[in-house]
Parts: structure tokens; sequence; C-alpha cells
């Protein structure tokens, strides 16, 4: 006796037919295209989480490079003098302080 996968086979469909609800046209109804849809989704949901990272970094380069210039330095010369004297702060917390605490980041310019 052979056997049939309807039962899972339904389910599994169900499945897929489930987390494509809001999609448009036959993308939420069809099975073989809600699939593709699916799988394209979750695709484009990885790539723009890792490009989310890059655009905060020019965030901070940007808040960082607006501090440095209220402090008459330039952000390269200000990062090229925190390696120099091994002040080792990743530019989100130096974004953070160019903002919150301009004082304390105004210091840590005089100490280059």
């Amino acid at each position: 006796m052979r056997v049939k996968g309807g039962v899972k086979r339904k389910r599994s469909h169900k499945k897929i037919l489930a987390k494509t609800k809001g999609y448009r046209m036959t993308k939420n109804r069809l099975y073989r295209v809600a699939h593709e849809a699916y799988m394209h989704a979750g695709q484009y949901a990885y790539n723009d989480r890792q490009k989310r990272a890059g655009q905060f970094r020019r965030i901070w380069i940007t808040k960082i490079n607006a501090a440095c210039k209220n402090n008459d330095i330039k952000y390269k010369d200000f990062i090229a003098g925190l390696r120099k004297n091994k002040i080792e702060l990743n530019r989100m917390v130096l974004a953070d302080i160019a903002v919150n605490n301009p004082e304390v980041f105004t210091n840590i310019v005089k100490s280059l």
C-alpha cells in the first residue's frame, strides 16, 4: 500500500498561505506563487537587516563629524588621534557622547 501525503501537504500549504496573508494579488491565494513570494520576502528581510547596520554606522559618523566641527577638528584627525592615544571607544558610543554630553566630547578632543 502506498503512502499518500495529502494531510501533510494541506498542512504545509495552509502554513505558507497563512504567512502570506497580507500579500497582494495571487500571492496570498495560490500556493506556488505565495511560496515564492514568502521565500523572497525572507531574503529581503535578511539583506535589509544587514544594510541597517551600515546605515547606523553612517548616522554615527555624521553625528561625530558634526561634534568634531564644533570643536574645530576634522573627523579623520579625531579618529586618528583616538587610535594613536589608544582610546578604544566605538562610533556608537562616541555618537551618543557627542549628542548627549557635548562637554565630555570636548574633553575627549582636548585629550588628543
